[in-house]
């Protein structure tokens, strides 16, 4: 930072990220070497920028403590109507997520909010989040009064529907805006009354499945994990209206669920060599299956073909890369901070639901890049 102004520049910053809710009412602002260190400044240089938010009533210093923001300071006093909260049970399992919400609080802050992470400022350390700390979170968020909450509901629990339910209504009554990201509350085809931000599954798994079947596959198999969150449902739903849209017979049991790491259930799948792809209700499904079908020594794709969901950051490292279909997360961000700034500006507005179109990834796990008689001819 260079100029004759710098302390100016030093207390705008610090001014602004008062305003953002970064410091909150009462906050320990960091000490003037660690401000020294952050903007590259001599220390009478942060001492000065200091003494200009002094004079202006926005923060305090406290002999032998340090500096802290005033409870009264004028940015301060509106940080807790400036924050929005991030509900996202385990977190830390999926890099969509991450960067759903990592575009979400630059976003957020360009838009003057800061951005609780499940009320820590490691989102990671949420990855493993009970019902009950869920539950404990949303009472962190209504007692910081925050404006509003992205929740992306539980999946792969027995009660996730009724665990859902229970955590929106609870911020609905205590007047705070939900927007769900990705996934509704409600199982398929149902919808819930709260705004919705996500791709549009059911086009996606038909997308998946009339790639394989242009691709000469005739015998194509569903692979989910029990109590899937309901996009996969939909993406199941989509799959279906290319079978039948292709006019292709299907095994009753096209439709497998189960743990694609359990080696009893992967022999169910590849028993008698029935199927010529296997659709994963997402890429991490999708990576154990790989893993699974490896170790029962079946090639893929030459053997079988399989393809995911997600586009997750390890799709292009897996072996064989996977063929999938892209998450769309800045636009999936953009969009959920839009519908949540209308919904903070106008409660009334009907429950509104956006569905963004889903775009193919492909990659050798599809066998698209087999030899051309391969994808000619189906070996049943």
């Amino acid at each position: 930072m260079t100029g004759p102004f710098k302390h100016r520049e030093i207390s705008r910053r610090l001014r602004g990220e008062i305003a953002a809710g970064r410091h909150g009412a009462g906050a320990r602002l960091p000490s003037e070497p660690q401000l020294v260190k952050q903007f590259g400044v001599s220390r009478p240089t942060v001492a000065r920028a200091l003494l200009d938010l002094k004079n202006e009533g926005l923060i305090e210093r406290r002999a032998g403590s340090g500096t802290y923001v005033r409870a009264s300071a004028p940015g301060a006093a509106a940080t807790s109507t400036r924050q929005l909260g991030l509900l996202i049970p385990g977190l830390g399992n999926t890099d969509i997520f991450e960067s759903i919400c990592g575009e979400l609080a630059g976003l957020a802050r360009a838009h003057e909010y800061s951005l609780l992470w499940g009320g820590s400022t490691h989102p990671g350390h949420d990855t493993d989040a009970s019902l009950g700390h869920a539950e404990e979170l949303c009472r962190h968020f209504i007692e910081r009064r925050v404006s509003g909450v992205f929740f992306a509901p539980y999946e792969l629990l027995p009660e996730k529907e009724s665990a859902n339910r229970r955590l929106a209504e609870t911020l609905r009554q205590a007047g705070i805006p939900v927007v769900l990201l990705d996934r509704d509350l409600q199982s398929f085809p149902n919808r819930s009354d709260f705004d919705l931000v996500g791709i549009d599954n059911v086009a996606g798994g038909y997308l998946l499945a009339e790639h394989l079947i242009k691709l000469g596959c005739r015998h194509l198999y569903f692979v989910a994990r029990p109590h899937s969150a309901p996009t996969v449902d939909a993406r199941i739903a989509g799959v279906r209206e290319a079978l039948v849209r292709h006019r292709l017979e299907t095994d009753p049991r096209w439709l497998r669920v189960g743990d694609p790491a359990e080696a009893k259930f992967v022999r169910s799948l590849v028993a008698g060599k029935q199927a010529d792809a296997f659709i994963c209700a997402n890429d991490h499904t999708a990576a154990l299956l790989l893993r699974s079908l490896e170790a029962a020594n079946m090639k893929v794709p030459r053997d079988v073909r399989v393809v995911g969901f997600d586009d997750a950051k390890y799709a292009a490292l897996v072996s064989p890369p996977l063929t999938t279909i892209h998450q769309p997360c800045r636009d999936i961000a953009t969009i959920a901070l839009r519908l949540m700034l209308e919904r903070i500006a106008e409660p009334t507005l009907p429950a509104r639901c956006v569905s963004l179109p889903p775009r193919l990834v492909l990659r050798e796990s599809c066998g698209a890049y087999l030899p051309t008689g391969a994808n000619r001819q189906p070996k049943h």
